[in-house]
């Protein structure tokens, strides 16, 4: 009991103490030896003497804590009262008085410093904050926040003190006063927004229960209905929703505030914009929808059909398979899109678009190059889009079997925007133009380069396809498989599937143990499903993770694995399982946000 008693008085005194290894006088070392050892008596003789000579924090600290060890309060009380008359100004002497006052059940003293201490407080927003740092250091928490409360009277409209009080009461574990405190800071002045949300983020972020973003929902709603005029508290009540992934409940917030709003706000179209980033296609629509159905005089109404058909796109792109009814209704959607706005320097991104579906979807080259030539010739347009465009005839003249042109488009963006992003876009390409080449050593030195590119996604794209040269070249550096996979992967490029499957098929029978097995099996999948064999890209999937469960292509496999058995071969079972295995085995995957989406769906949940 005394241990537990010693420990306890440990935490309260030694807040502020300077550790062993700091610059500490030989006396205080000693003493330190003599604490260490239990020898209080000696330890309390050698500090003392050490303060006599040099007031420090450890000598200050430790030398209180000795006599606490020894339980001789009346000396305590005797050294701390002649230093608070040495210094009166100095609050933590009043403070640890007040707690040997406790030690020894004398409440009532206690309770009388404390409250002097904070009756006396200053309008200084330093000196409340020392006092309620000092309660803290204590754990006297109740006096830290009676403290904060009287520092709002006294520096009223000047400061709030809000995020101070959040933070004691997040060590008293009171969850509930926390968010209020944050929220409180809100009404205050809405300049707090980003130091509120990334407070809450912390607070309520690790929540696997969900209960605290279950009282910060409701205090959202008490406050919207409260203070129906700071539109910041429905903004929040709309950001948790969206940390949350729950897009069809933003939504709704997102809808009902625009309306307050008078309608144009924005913030349906940049909810928009965030769901589709967040491959929730349904809710994107929905935002776009809603835009689109306040008609032209929306100011917003160009904007909405553009990201809506750009959303059709993203959707059938990440959708791993697809059917040319779907590719024809998405051609037809860009062409509706482009009827309404006009082909013009504002709806470039609607022209490539087009054209990306005419070739890659359709194998209509012809079509989608006369859209691109017609487009470039529009007069001033913005650089960066006409560069997109040449980036985008590039990829269809490579798709079309003229690697020279497209090599040429991909090299004239990379020169004139060098440094940027876009360049770096056109680097890549011509890195993996190098690849399907079969030029493996100047496709890796570039590569190489891209790997730091400040685009992630170009970061990434680099990382994946040097992967694929230095994991499969093999140490005794024969190319000539990877030569055939590359072939082959330029041929699924190109759409000619049959092509592509007699190369995989001439690879496999030539190394048949090499490392490429598991690309190969990928690769075969996802021709099969684009060309409707469902239940053939479901026997090479099933294979694939089955023999190479820890591949790179692992969570790609079992993703394709769950769409294909939901959206073609409408087997429930199998996709829920699919996408639970996922989600459990990789749960870093970029398919896990949509993969759990349609887990929730296919199990019966209710999204709201």
């Amino acid at each position: 009991m005394r241990g537990n008693r010693i420990a306890i008085l440990l935490l309260i005194f030694l807040a502020r103490v300077v550790p062993a290894c700091a610059q500490e006088s030989e006396q205080e070392k000693l003493g330190l030896q003599y604490y260490e050892q239990g020898q209080f008596a000696k330890a309390a003789e050698t500090f003392e003497a050490a303060w006599n000579k040099q007031p420090t924090d450890l000598a200050f600290n430790y030398y209180l804590n000795s006599l606490i060890g020894l339980k001789e309060y009346a000396k305590l009380e005797k050294f701390l009262k002649r230093c608070q008359k040495k210094e009166p100004s100095n609050i933590i002497y009043k403070i640890k008085l007040g707690m040997v006052y406790i030690m020894q059940v004398e409440t009532k003293k206690a309770e009388k410093i404390f409250r002097d201490a904070i009756n006396a407080l200053p309008p200084d927003q330093g000196a409340i904050i020392a006092l309620a740092d000092a309660f803290e250091s204590a754990s006297q928490f109740d006096y830290a926040i009676e403290t904060y409360e009287r520092g709002q009277q006294l520096m009223s409209g000047i400061y709030p003190f809000n995020f101070e009080m959040a933070e004691v009461y997040q060590r008293k574990g009171d969850i509930s006063n926390t968010i209020a405190q944050y929220l409180e800071a809100l009404r205050f002045s809405e300049a707090y927004l980003t130091q509120v949300q990334n407070a809450l983020q912390t607070t309520v972020g690790e929540d696997t229960k969900g209960e605290k973003k279950t009282i910060l929902k409701t205090e959202l709603l008490k406050k919207i209905q409260q203070i129906p005029d700071k539109i910041v508290y429905a903004d929040m009540l709309i950001w948790l929703f969206i940390q949350d992934r729950n897009f069809d409940a933003a939504f709704d917030q997102s809808v009902a505030l625009d309306k307050r709003l008078g309608g144009t706000s924005g913030k349906v179209m940049s909810l928009g914009a965030l769901a589709t980033s967040n491959l929730d296609f349904e809710a994107a629509t929905r935002c776009y929808d809603y835009e689109l159905k306040k008609g032209k005089s929306n100011p917003y109404y160009s904007q909405a059909l553009t990201e809506f058909v750009q959303s059709m796109n993203s959707k059938l792109a990440v959708s791993l398979s697809w059917t040319v009814a779907q590719a024809e209704a998405l051609r037809q959607a860009y062409e509706d899109a482009l009827n309404d706005l006009g082909r013009n320097a504002a709806t470039l991104e609607l022209q490539k678009g087009l054209a990306h579906v005419q070739a890659f979807y359709l194998n209509r080259t012809q079509d989608a190059r006369a859209v691109l030539q017609q487009a470039l010739l529009i007069p001033g347009a913005d650089a960066r889009s006409v560069a997109q465009c040449k980036l985008e005839l590039g990829d269809i003249e490579l798709f079309d079997g003229d690697p020279w042109e497209a090599s040429l488009l991909f090299s004239q963006v990379e020169k004139a925007f060098k440094q940027e992003p876009i360049g770096q876009e056109a680097k890549f390409r011509n890195a993996r133009l190098s690849y399907y080449k079969g030029d493996f050593e100047w496709a890796q030195a570039q590569l190489t380069v891209l790997k730091a590119a400040t685009s992630k996604l170009i970061a990434n794209d680099a990382l994946e396809l040097s992967l694929i040269i230095t994991d499969n070249l093999g140490k005794d550096s024969i190319a000539e498989p990877l030569l055939i996979y590359s072939r082959a992967d330029l041929l699924a490029y190109q759409n000619l599937d049959s092509l592509c499957l007699l190369t995989l098929d001439s690879l496999v029978k030539a190394y048949p143990e090499h490392s490429l097995q598991d690309e190969v099996l990928y690769k075969k999948a996802t021709l099969a499903s684009r060309r409707g064999r469902y239940q053939e890209a479901v026997t090479l999937l099933t294979q694939l993770t089955e023999r190479f469960p820890d591949d790179v292509l692992g969570d790609n496999a079992t993703f394709l694995l769950g769409d294909v058995y939901e959206t073609r071969l409408n087997d429930t079972e199998k996709a829920k399982a699919a996408y639970e295995t996922l989600l459990l085995k990789y749960p870093g995957s970029t398919f896990t946000v949509e993969a759990r989406k349609r887990f929730r769906k296919l199990r019966g949940d209710t999204i709201n």
